[in-house]
């Protein structure tokens, strides 16, 4: 029997760790390459990557990891046993790129396929999240490196007055601004990465519609945070998420607040 709680102390000094390997190449004139579909990836994505496959062997030993580089290089572990990692060690390289600090470090643990434990670390900002079970909670790094005690988050009830959502910084399309004629937008906000997620779950949103190709890695982080702060993730027909998915391709969705 894994305890989540206490297990989401290690990864989030795992993620930490990540978050340094990134911020090093960050503040260098990095390189910037293009993998088979055309997606960017840098000397910080593998790094990162390194850091928390060493770490996930250490604090979680026999469990396997899907992690995106690796997947991209056709390493492909056997995830039947139901209990699997996701991981993206740079979610919004994009972000990395135009350097607007938008970008994080993905780590989540999903069981039967659904994603139980995530943590999403904001390395250029400092912001962790972390949530499994039914607790959620952030807290920011200090000017002197360290974290101060995490507050708790909860998803909010969409007030009367109209929804702030929030979407994509670098992908947001026709498809979304037709979606959200049917809601009563009061004011939308763009962000990066599965920091939208995040923000949901924070109280600071009230909905992140992707009307668009995203992958597991991408948002099982994310996802398991909101669903510990009371919200959710369905798909665009209001249907269950899931995970561990035949190449790991997610459907369209909408994440929520609380409803």
């Amino acid at each position: 029997m894994i305890d989540h709680s206490a297990l989401c102390d290690q990864i989030e000094a795992i993620a930490r760790d990540a978050g340094k390997a990134i911020l090093a190449i960050y503040n260098t004139d990095f390189d910037v390459r293009r993998k088979e579909d055309a997606s960017p990836v840098t000397e910080a994505d593998e790094k990162a990557e390194a850091v928390i496959l060493e770490g996930l062997a250490r604090v979680a030993q026999g469990i396997p990891v899907v992690a995106e580089e690796s997947v991209a290089a056709g390493h492909i572990p056997d995830i039947s046993g139901g209990r699997f990692w996701l991981v993206d060690p740079l979610d919004g390289t994009k972000e990395f790129v135009n350097r607007n600090g938008e970008f994080t470090v993905n780590i989540a643990l999903v069981e039967d396929g659904e994603p139980v434990l995530g943590v999403v670390y904001a390395p250029a900002t400092g912001r962790m999240f972390c949530g499994t079970g039914a607790t959620a909670r952030t807290a920011t790094r200090g000017a002197d490196g360290t974290f101060p005690a995490a507050a708790p988050i909860a998803a909010r009830m969409a007030p009367a007055d109209g929804l702030t959502v929030v979407a994509s910084r670098s992908h947001r399309d026709y498809k979304t601004e037709e979606f959200l004629k049917d809601y009563p937008v009061k004011e939308l906000k763009a962000a990066g990465s599965s920091l939208k997620l995040c923000l949901v779950a924070a109280g600071e949103a009230d909905m992140y519609p992707r009307l668009g190709r995203t992958m597991e890695w991408d948002i099982a982080a994310g996802h398991a945070v909101l669903r510990a702060a009371g919200g959710s993730v369905t798909t665009v027909d209001g249907g269950p998420f899931r995970y561990g998915k035949p190449g790991f391709e997610n459907p369209f969705f909408i994440a929520w607040g609380r409803r």
